[in-house]
């Protein structure tokens, strides 16, 4: 990561991890087991992409990362419910996740399953206890949070991973691909940059533009994720690779080949970039990531 996306991102991170402390109750009483598996997830590591992404957007469009920060921390909660969901032995099956056991290693495949419906839903009970203020009007907030959840539902990422276990160990062609990853990484993705411009205060070009840059990231960041999983280490990531060809995904180099998806990937970039050609300096850190999501390592 570049040395200025490092220290913009390092000081997002840090406003982002101390906002979502502020989201759970002290660990005691009853429920004190499922908080700390949410938890475990939660601060399990992680790049914070999501909500750094509506942060940046935000920023670009004159916003403040204050004014978005409920629904930055309520978009990264959604990634992680889909992340501990998604390692289970009925998904994926992963026991390694950032370095660390996966949550139902650690706390069993019943209480992993409902940390991740706790953080979906804890999601949207963030974002619907937002105080409209300012130019975030509660239209506008309304507007934001049906965004999100077509997002993270059958019309998004759900659909996507429906369709990815739906082809599982099956040939598949490019469009099939890029449907799953669309939905199941992009739509996420995109979402984040949207709700982000549109909370600070963008419209109409402004938001089609940023909507164009999300979903080309989206997609590029996912065929980064396709690469690293043949050709980097289980210790560099985190978390087994080979899984993809293991269980028979269909992933972009099962179907393109490495070398064309990274040409595909590249092209994915520009366009990005291009998207953003009417914002001004303050879309410096949107520019950053989607160059740093060809460069990344993890």
């Amino acid at each position: 990561m570049p040395s200025d996306l490092e220290t913009y991102a390092a000081a997002r991170r840090a406003e982002i991890d101390e906002a979502l402390r502020d989201v759970f109750p002290k660990v005691s009483g009853p429920a004190a087991e499922i908080i700390r598996a949410m938890e475990y997830s939660v601060f399990a590591g992680g790049k914070r992409l999501r909500p750094i992404l509506c942060i940046a957007a935000a920023e670009a469009s004159g916003g403040t990362s204050a004014g978005v920060m409920p629904v930055a921390c309520a978009l990264e909660l959604i990634h992680t419910y889909s992340l501990i969901h998604d390692d289970l032995p009925l998904m994926d099956n992963d026991d390694l996740r950032r370095g660390k056991p996966t949550s139902h290693k650690v706390f069993g495949e019943a209480l992993a399953l409902l940390a991740g419906d706790g953080l979906l839903t804890e999601a949207f009970r963030l974002m619907a206890s937002c105080r409209p203020e300012g130019v975030v009007t509660a239209p506008l907030l309304l507007r934001v949070v049906a965004l999100v959840a077509e997002a993270a539902g059958w019309a998004g990422m759900v659909g996507g991973q429906a369709v990815d276990m739906r082809w599982q160990g099956t040939e598949t062609d490019l469009d099939t691909v890029q449907f799953i990853h669309r939905h199941k990484t992009a739509a996420l993705i995109k979402v984040s940059a949207v709700s982000g411009t549109m909370l600070g205060g963008a419209a109409g070009p402004q938001v089609e533009a940023v909507s164009l840059y999300g979903e080309k990231v989206g997609l590029a960041f996912q065929i980064s994720d396709d690469i690293l999983d043949l050709e980097s280490d289980s210790e560099t990531l985190g978390k087994r690779v080979g899984s993809d060809v293991k269980l028979g995904k269909a992933t972009y180099p099962a179907v393109a080949g490495v070398q064309r998806s990274k040409h595909i990937q590249s092209k994915l970039i520009d366009e990005a970039l291009a998207a953003l050609e009417t914002f001004d300096h303050r879309a410096d850190p949107l520019r950053a990531i989607a160059r740093y999501v060809i460069e990344r390592k993890k």
